[in-house]
């Protein structure tokens, strides 16, 4: 358990793993573990560009009809769509 914040880093869900209606706090980005055609340190730039911030509450709102993929997602009041991949790179709780 983490005592700073009062919650267990088991209870972490990777944004891209999330179904649709759920609502989350974003914890952290961690992109190292993404394989993308452009760098991880790319992918975290990216992300924080669009609003993808600790603390920021996130809700995913729609998914797309083959492979679930893209899904819209809202941060910060803005509607914006993922690619499963790097959504994968942001860590929910």
């Amino acid at each position: 358990m983490n005592i700073a914040s009062g919650f267990d880093l088991a209870e972490l869900v990777p944004l891209g793993a999330a179904p649709r209606g759920m609502r989350g706090v974003i914890h952290h980005i961690e992109a190292s573990q993404i394989n993308a055609s452009v760098s991880s340190a790319e992918i975290e730039r990216r992300l924080l560009e669009f609003g993808f911030l600790e603390g920021a509450e996130v809700d995913v709102l729609h998914e797309g009809p083959i492979g679930r993929d893209p899904i819209a997602v809202r941060v910060n009041g803005a509607t914006i769509a993922l690619r499963r991949s790097e959504a994968m790179a942001i860590l929910v709780r």
